[in-house]
């Protein structure tokens, strides 16, 4: 993870502008400097809030979930291979046109594969449902309402870390 990280910020320079190249690059640089068979998954975007507009590349980890004002719920899905199994590696951006009140949250396996103990995981389905009844609240009390929710369910000590991250669509800053 250390090298991951060393290679993400050594590369940061044109992550907006080109981020086909930024990956490519930190891919390059992760595939030869760890051990063969190593790779991490990568969830990169930015967004435009003058445009309402998320730009995002899928390495291989968990969709993305984007929650639509209207109800919906859109899984946003790997774009390309993890990073740092292979040398010859490219990706694809896709974006995602938002509306005011739509909620992007990523997680890691952490959340979905918390385990109850008849050893049933907490899974995809419960996390959007956690996510459903909670949306309305702020991001920091919705996140925490799924914490709580995945505690619940799997009462006992954590065997991967709970990771979370949530953004809100607001009203464009034109």
């Amino acid at each position: 993870m250390a090298n991951l990280q060393a290679n993400l910020r050594s590369q940061c320079a044109i992550a907006l502008d080109q981020p086909e190249a930024f990956l490519r690059s930190v891919n390059r640089l992760f595939f030869e400097n760890t051990s063969d068979g190593a790779y991490a998954t990568l969830f990169f975007s930015e967004y435009d809030d003058r445009r309402n507009v998320l730009r995002y590349v899928n390495c291989g980890h968990l969709p993305g979930l984007l929650f639509r004002k209207a109800g919906g719920v859109e899984r946003l899905e790997a774009t390309c291979m993890v990073l740092g199994l292979f040398a010859d590696w490219d990706c694809a951006v896709d974006e995602r046109q938002l509306a005011p009140g739509d909620c992007l949250v990523l997680y890691t396996d952490g959340v979905t594969e918390s385990f109850h103990e008849d050893e049933e995981q907490f899974g995809e389905e419960r996390l959007i449902e956690a996510l459903r009844k909670s949306r309305e609240l702020p991001v920091r009390e919705m996140l925490g309402a799924v914490v709580e929710a995945v505690h619940h369910f799997s009462p006992n000590e954590q065997q991967d870390d709970i990771t979370l991250i949530a953004a809100k669509c607001r009203e464009s800053a034109r």
